[in-house]
């Protein structure tokens, strides 16, 4: 029995440090600046451990633990069913992060599109030279969709795969709007421009929309965090010396 319990102490342990080494180098990773992997997707399973260092890992902790008293096992099982679904955590923090970093430069591509095109470029050219005036992600994302056109690639082709990549609804936007103006020959400018207007709009909206239920999101907290601490510190003891002095 003590044999079995120092081998599930030491399997949990070893995979208690290799879980906060993945976890650490994961949020490191998170404050690095995005570097686009081959491809430019981000596989989440490339910053966790591998499947196989969990599977044994568990078998390790659990089998030995089967002998242990009653709770012991369940605890140990659900130990190790939390560190598995927790490993992916970094990866998913930092693209999601990244979304937020791509939507917010959303508007400011619409702005450049429209630039380029009241000077006179082509779409093509105008999301080759707005790329160049952006400085977030959304820049190398820009850029491999403008290399791969220039490479032979179909314009239309690399513009989904770029928005189906993201997953971005204004950017899925933005692309219907490309599509669309070189489909039926229409000025770029005009509809990148209005595009930008309702997108900025839209969000003005939201951010109020958001400041408006701060308040009744702060109702949690106050009512059951801070005035409960509020009365403990001021009415309570008035209540304690009252009774005493009754007494």
């Amino acid at each position: 029995m003590s044999v079995l319990a120092v081998v599930a102490t030491v399997a949990a342990a070893v995979l208690l440090v290799a879980s906060v080494r993945a976890f650490l180098i994961g949020g490191l990773r998170n404050r690095l600046p995005s570097m686009p992997a081959s491809g430019g997707e981000h596989d989440p399973r490339e910053r966790s451990l591998p499947r196989w260092i969990w599977v044994m890992g568990g078998c390790l902790v659990v089998l030995p633990a089967v002998a242990l008293p009653f709770p012991i096992p369940l605890l140990v099982l659900v130990a190790c069913l939390v560190g598995y679904r927790l490993r992916h955590l970094p990866a998913q923090r930092r693209d999601r992060r990244r979304a937020r970093a791509v939507d917010a430069e959303i508007p400011q591509l619409l702005d450049l599109l429209a630039a380029g095109s009241s000077a006179g470029l082509a779409a093509p050219l105008a999301l080759r030279r707005a790329a160049d005036g952006l400085r977030g992600p959304l820049t190398d994302e820009v850029r491999r969709t403008t290399e791969a056109v220039e490479l032979g690639a179909r314009w239309r082709v690399e513009l989904q795969a770029m928005s189906d990549r993201l997953d971005l609804p204004d950017l899925r936007r933005t692309v219907s709007v490309l599509t669309r103006t070189e489909t039926l020959g229409s000025s770029l400018e005009a509809a990148t421009a209005e595009l930008a207007a309702t997108v900025r709009e839209a969000r003005r909206a939201a951010i109020t929309e958001r400041a408006r239920a701060a308040p009744v999101k702060m109702l949690f907290p106050l009512v059951f965090l801070v005035l409960p601490a509020f009365l403990l510190l001021t009415v309570v003891p008035v209540l304690l010396t009252t009774v005493q002095s009754i007494r």
